[in-house]
């Protein structure tokens, strides 16, 4: 079964990661590197990205023409999606083990962040009572 595993900061966060000396920005960096290489080696990752500041972000809508209409970012938004994790494992328990374990990533003087880390299954389509 695959799942995302979200990863989320606050509005400031983006900022606020900018500041931290920059051993704990190593640190955390190297942290996530190595997360990743050991999803690979157990085979369990599909895929895993950071995302741009949400600065650089529009939300995107048909217009009456079928053209794109954009928006900036709206200012109110209390969290932002900063990166994710698809992972390819036997149970959603394994699923909540690997998200665990990214939430503690290190922090300023190395202390973990306990990140809220929000799981989901990826489907691979509608449920079949929907159809």
């Amino acid at each position: 079964m695959k799942y995302i595993l979200m990863m989320n900061c606050p509005r400031t966060g983006y900022e606020s990661f900018a500041a931290w000396p920059q051993k704990d920005i190593q640190a955390h960096i190297g942290f996530m590197m190595s997360f990743n290489k050991a999803l690979r080696e157990t085979a369990e990752l599909v895929s895993a990205e950071g995302l741009a500041s949400p600065q650089e972000a529009k939300i995107v809508r048909a217009g009456k023409d079928g053209e794109p209409v954009t928006d900036g970012v709206f200012p109110e938004s209390k969290e932002f999606l900063a990166g994710y994790w698809i992972v390819d494992v036997d149970s959603p328990e394994k699923a909540y083990q690997i998200a665990a374990r990214a939430s503690a990533a290190p922090g300023p003087g190395g202390a973990p962040m306990n990140m809220a880390i929000e799981v989901r299954q990826v489907m691979s389509g509608p449920p079949t009572e929907l159809l």
